[in-house]
């Protein structure tokens, strides 16, 4: 049976796998097509961890989305933000404060228009399709400028987006640039694919997978992970195992969760 592919607009590309939407299928979505299941099924066989990684990244995720609330943060920026599954940023806040404003930003045209017919409706959240490594152009766009007042507290989320940015590109320097533009009293929260989540042999086959896909990922060590994350103040317990940044108590990782992510909150000055 073919796929219902009339809500996809003509202009995106269904054929080449696409990391995002592979990260959609590791989490249980519907939002992935043929091509991007084969892709993700054949991860699976090299390491089976990249389900339990992807749903121990996105706890990770709504575990910081609770403090960030907890410290009167009623802002996000979301950069990177995906497909949007159970449990997305803003259906967490709005738990907590429905008034609190999400701006979502995403390159990947589906993640951006599947996330635009999902908030229809919503006053109080945005989505931007724009490139996260053009910093002006995001923090200028009317569904960022124009939902988020940049003179209050806001959290900047970059979670599981980095690895696919290479060096060349500096990371680090992009997140530099969104630490400047927000006030005093904001949060980033990172997180990162590690280096060990498998064998090195394992890895090396993910990574060989991966770069025939729409996404290259950059696997990257602690030291490298902590040096993009500058001099900033980190909140307890600092840079860690996703499954280790204030875990609920008596939690378990599944099997292979605990050493696919890092991930870190810092607080900007």
């Amino acid at each position: 049976m073919s796929e219902d592919l009339s809500w996809v607009g003509g202009d995106v590309d269904v054929e080449t796998p696409n990391a995002a939407r592979m990260y959609d299928y590791y989490l249980g979505g519907s939002h992935n097509f043929a091509q991007d299941r084969a892709a993700a099924s054949r991860a699976l066989q090299v390491t089976p961890t990249m389900i339990p990684g992807a749903r121990a990244n996105r706890a990770f995720l709504q575990r910081v989305v609770r403090f960030c609330l907890d410290a009167g943060v009623r802002q996000f920026l979301d950069l990177g933000s995906g497909i949007p599954t159970v449990g997305h940023v803003h259906e967490i806040a709005h738990e907590v404060d429905p008034s609190t404003r999400v701006a979502y930003v995403d390159i990947e045209p589906i993640a951006v228009a599947h996330t635009y017919r999902m908030l229809s409706n919503a006053s109080s959240v945005t989505v931007t399709q724009a490139d996260l490594r053009d910093p002006r152009e995001v923090l200028n766009a009317p569904g960022v400028a124009g939902l988020l007042d940049f003179s209050e507290p806001l959290a900047v989320l970059a979670v599981a987006v980095l690895h696919f940015i290479p060096d060349a590109e500096d990371p680090a320097g992009i997140l530099d640039a969104y630490c400047r533009a927000v006030p005093s009293g904001s949060f980033l929260a990172v997180s990162h694919i590690t280096d060990h989540y498998d064998t090195p042999e394992k890895v090396a086959e993910i990574d060989r997978l991966y770069s025939s896909t729409t996404n290259a990922a950059r696997h990257r060590s602690y030291e490298d992970f902590t040096a993009m994350l500058g001099d900033r103040e980190l909140v307890a317990p600092g840079a860690v195992y996703a499954t280790d940044w204030r875990p609920e108590p008596g939690f378990v990782p599944a099997d292979g969760a605990r050493t696919a992510f890092w991930s870190a909150v810092a607080k900007i000055a």
